[in-house]
């Protein structure tokens, strides 16, 4: 038995921008003046890497508008490229290895 996708590409499109409206309003929420005066040294940095995560897909996405278009696009890259590219943000934030999450955490703390 053989499952077809088909094209649903203005779905995609739709549901990529409705879970980035939700992220950015997940962490203004928890970015609120209020929440960062009460909130504890482990939810300030899960924050702050829930953002450097953020700023990093969306790095990847701008990056990826560079490479120019090919006739032979993958059909599943097309459905699941959004959730690629946050998954490599995870791990670059995972890493460690950018340091954004804790710049900010620092001057956070500090302020």
């Amino acid at each position: 038995m053989s499952i077809s996708i088909g094209n649903t590409s203005p779905y995609a499109n739709i549901a990529s921008k409705l879970n980035t409206s939700d992220k950015t309003n997940k962490l203004e929420s928890k970015l609120n003046s209020n929440n960062i005066d009460n909130a504890t040294d482990q939810e300030l940095m899960d924050v702050c890497k829930s953002f450097e995560s953020y700023f990093v897909e969306q790095l990847f996405k701008e990056m990826r508008k560079t490479v120019p278009e090919t006739e032979e696009k993958n059909e599943y890259l097309n459905q699941f490229e959004d959730m690629l590219y946050q998954e490599y943000a995870e791990n670059v934030t995972d890493s460690g290895n950018m340091g954004i999450a804790q710049m900010l955490y620092e001057s956070m703390k500090r302020n």
